[in-house]
């Protein structure tokens, strides 16, 4: 069994070398910078509009939070977000942010940033095109995802539905492997080790008892899933930012320090005391990548496909989620987590070396020891539980959407089965291992994905064109709010023409 699975690590090693090779890294960034370009740069220009019509209206707009009733398959823009930041507000936030700065050094925090601030129109852009391309299934449930506008969108143009379809399903084959690695093994491991590490519980009790809880929820499908994250969401991110904000009050003469370590680090800059060594400005930019992509899933095209359920009818107002969804993931909870790490006396701020013989999670929770003791310990492992625990409900309904497409609707209910048994498998294998292949299905479901982001660019330009026109800048002209709408005018139109 253990020569299996270093053969299986030496051929993940090799393909996950490839996915996040310099190339891969290139075209979700630039995937990022494009989009910002086409939509004027709708993250800054806009920023007011996007922060009243998200966070905003939670607090002032019922339609945000408001419930469907039980026979609508339609869950609440809160609810979306919640699931999608339930599963991008995971172990990368705490494991993965500590691994950056362990390996590409503090300089790896600010090209985190890099990803997260041109990543925030990548997650726009998949969310404008998964509620333009969405459809509803035989339950009458929104569909909606990368496969969708692949097939639908990529597919309609003249030469492409063949290339269309086979993205499509390579997508969906990606999402559903990537689902068992990402979203949920990865997840429990981290779980069962900081569990066992901080109460000395066995990792397969911890195992077996979450998956009798995961297999009350996903059973229960989107809405019940839905539910729960939109309650343990905003606890879990609200207890885990006070904890690290009282952390950075504490320290917060470092911050200087910190911040400038960061950006000298992310150019390879001498510093006053002797210089910035570590991994180099190469490692520094892998990782900080890397992790940042890993954090907030920006151009992997799993998002969305919560996003899409959405009762919204603007493309753009869900795409506008997508923006505040990696705005709190990464510029907050990962940076928050990265000041708490750096500013702890656990890393020479002058060098960028890590002091402590502790990594990944277990370097965050020393670092939240300094402050508060052994109950740091704890927090962490808390946290952690929450954080990773709530991913695995989000992925489940990612590779839920991904089985469906590829075997339908009918199917589901045996995914999720199979879904739920594995969380005993991730509670008892190597961590390392466990990492790798997330890293590697992450990339491969950003390829098909990103082709299609980039294919149908123009089609997002357009639609946030139109947004902008007719909310902003209060024009009349018709909105485009679908693309079977459009289709059935096109068809309305051929018939009135003969």
């Amino acid at each position: 069994m253990d020569s299996f699975l270093e053969y299986i690590a030496e051929i993940n090693g090799s393909v996950n070398g490839f996915v996040w090779g310099l190339p891969m890294l290139i075209l979700l960034v630039g995937t990022g910078i494009l989009m910002t370009f086409l939509t004027k740069w709708f993250q800054i220009s806009h920023l007011r509009h996007w922060i009243k019509n998200t966070v905003g209206g939670i607090f002032k707009d019922k339609h945000v939070t408001a419930h469907t009733d039980k026979s609508d398959k339609q869950i609440s823009q809160f609810q979306s977000l919640c699931t999608a930041l339930a599963a991008t507000i995971g172990t990368g936030n705490i494991a993965g942010v500590a691994a950056a700065i362990a390996t590409g050094g503090p300089g790896a925090i600010f090209w985190m940033w890099i990803v997260a601030f041109f990543g925030m129109m990548t997650n726009f852009s998949e969310n404008v095109l998964g509620i333009y391309y969405r459809r509803r299934n035989i339950h009458n449930e929104w569909c909606g995802g990368a496969m969708y506008y692949l097939r639908d969108g990529l597919g309609s143009r003249k030469g492409f539905k063949q290339i269309g379809a086979v993205l499509a399903v390579l997508f969906s084959v990606f999402c559903v492997i990537a689902s068992f690695g990402i979203g949920n093994m990865s997840q429990i491991n981290s779980i069962a080790t900081n569990i066992e590490s901080a109460f000395t519980i066995p990792p397969y009790i911890t195992g077996a008892i979450l998956m009798v809880i995961a297999a009350l929820v996903i059973l229960g499908g989107l809405k019940r899933i839905a539910t729960v994250t939109e309650t343990l969401v905003p606890f879990m991110a609200v207890a885990y930012v006070i904890g690290a904000l009282i952390i950075f009050i504490s320290n917060f003469d470092k911050a200087g320090a910190v911040f400038e370590s960061i950006f000298k680090g992310a150019f390879g800059l001498k510093a006053a005391g002797g210089g910035i060594v570590g991994s180099g400005v190469a490692l520094a930019v892998q990782w900080g990548m890397k992790r940042g992509v890993f954090s907030n899933e920006a151009g992997l095209g799993s998002s969305v496909m919560v996003h899409s359920a959405s009762n919204v009818r603007e493309p753009v107002v869900q795409g506008m989620w997508g923006i505040f969804e990696v705005f709190a993931d990464t510029l907050i909870v990962c940076t928050l987590t990265a000041f708490a790490v750096l500013s702890s006396g656990l890393v020479d701020l002058e060098t960028g070396k890590v002091l402590s013989d502790k990594s990944s999670t277990a370097l965050v929770a020393e670092a939240f020891s300094t402050r508060f003791g052994s109950a740091g310990t704890a927090f962490i492992a808390i946290a952690i539980l929450f954080f990773a625990f709530s991913t695995v409900l989000g992925w489940s309904q990612y590779g839920s959407k991904g089985f469906e497409y590829l075997f339908g609707t009918k199917s589901v209910k045996f995914y999720q089965s199979i879904f739920i048994i594995f969380i005993i498998f991730g509670a008892t294998m190597s961590l390392e291992l466990a990492w790798d292949l997330s890293d590697t299905f992450n990339g491969l479901m950003a390829i098909p994905n990103l082709i299609g982001v980039l294919a149908l660019s123009g089609t997002v330009m357009k639609i946030t064109k139109n947004y902008v026109d007719r909310k902003i800048k209060g024009k009349d002209v018709k909105p485009m709010l679908s693309a079977l709408d459009d289709i059935q005018e096109i068809h309305e139109k051929e018939i009135m023409s003969r």
